[in-house]
């Protein structure tokens, strides 16, 4: 396996060797200096690492090229604490690596992390479930409009009436948004009619994930009784996985966490834990890596139920929608695995942070 970083210290090159040995792994590291690029003519490599700006050309933009030249490669984005609200650079760098890590960036962390995305790539290479999802001749699409919408708010100018405007190219899509931002899920007292208001009220990160619950559970198979149900908890779920996990990474928890049961509407699959089927996290993490969404959610969608397997350690987005989802579900989350990454005393807490459902009061 051949590992190339740029921008890091290249004298910390021995202190990486010997790791590498101890481990018994037969990898290379090439040390890039700070400014240096992707070209297609690059010998292949396996693993990408670089910080949010290591020279002219951001990180985000060089994951960019990594993707497209070297497809294969498991890309690491590198965050200094000071970097943490650095806006729409960090958004960009989240979306597109696979991983995050801290700088200075320790050896260890680096080897579980790209086992972890070796790990990840297997349990999504299975066989029956490539046989079961590909004999389905209609699979939910990719959701369009939120990734048109992601492009446009990664433009820093983008205003709220071009957001508007994009939102009114599909009207079925519209009246949803209308009806679900004046739902108990989100509503403010004041009622809402148009679609400039509603992105004022809800903000663009909400709107996004709302545009991707009605694309996600729109198509997707299974009674509107069912469908309504996961659509519920996963709106509350993405709420709570925003506060247990604050910063630049709540978004992609929240997104996760919106999408962790997507699987439970694709037919043939187990629609609950140990049911006949696919498991319906892994079915819905191969859809959702199908539609091309970062593989951060991918990952967390997939280890949902069991995020003590991973081998990279911390909490992170994956420790947040296992939580989430499972305290929405109405089940205990894994404390074994809360203990062992220092965040079990927090349960109590999140505890009373889980909204109660709508549909309850409905009922």
């Amino acid at each position: 396996m051949r590992i190339v970083i740029v921008g890091e210290d290249a004298g910390r090159a021995a202190e990486f060797n010997a790791l590498l040995a101890d481990f018994g792994l037969d990898w290379t590291i090439e040390w890039l200096p700070e400014g240096a690029t992707v070209e297609p003519d690059m010998p292949a490599f396996d693993v990408f690492v670089c910080g949010l700006r290591p020279g002219p050309v951001g990180g985000p933009e060089l994951m960019v090229r990594v993707a497209a030249l070297f497809p294969q490669a498991v890309r690491i984005l590198l965050l200094d604490q000071s970097q943490e609200d650095a806006g729409v650079d960090v958004a960009q760098g989240l979306e597109g690596a696979h991983r995050v890590l801290a700088r200075p960036l320790d050896p260890g962390e680096l080897v579980a992390s790209v086992e972890s995305v070796i790990d990840l790539r297997e349990l999504l290479d299975n066989e029956a479930l490539k046989r079961t999802l590909g004999a389905v001749s209609s699979l939910p699409p990719p959701p369009k409009l939120y990734l048109q919408l992601t492009r446009l708010l990664r433009d820093p100018e983008a205003s709220n009436q071009a957001i508007a405007q994009a939102l009114s190219q599909d009207p079925a899509i519209a009246a949803k948004v209308l009806r679900l931002c004046n739902s108990a899920y989100f509503s403010g007292g004041r009622e809402i009619s148009d679609m400039r208001s509603a992105v004022l009220r809800l903000g663009h990160q909400a709107l996004l994930r709302l545009v991707l619950t009605i694309e996600a559970f729109g198509a997707a198979h299974g009674s509107a009784k069912l469908r309504e149900e996961v659509q519920d908890r996963a709106l509350r779920a993405a709420n709570l996985a925003r506060r247990l996990l604050p910063g630049p990474s709540a978004e992609l928890a929240a997104t996760a966490s919106l999408l962790a049961e997507v699987g439970r509407l694709l037919p043939g699959v187990a629609a609950e834990e140990g049911g006949d089927g696919l498991n319906y996290a892994e079915a819905g993490a191969y859809l959702l890596g199908l539609w091309g969404l970062p593989m951060p959610i991918v990952e967390a969608v997939a280890y949902q139920q069991r995020p003590g397997q991973m081998r990279s350690g911390g909490f992170w987005v994956t420790g947040a929608v296992h939580a989430a989802t499972a305290l929405v579900a109405g089940r205990e989350p894994d404390q074994d695995y809360l203990r062992a990454v220092g965040m079990l005393d927090k349960l109590p807490q999140w505890r009373e942070w889980v909204e109660p459902s709508p549909l309850d009061e409905m009922a």
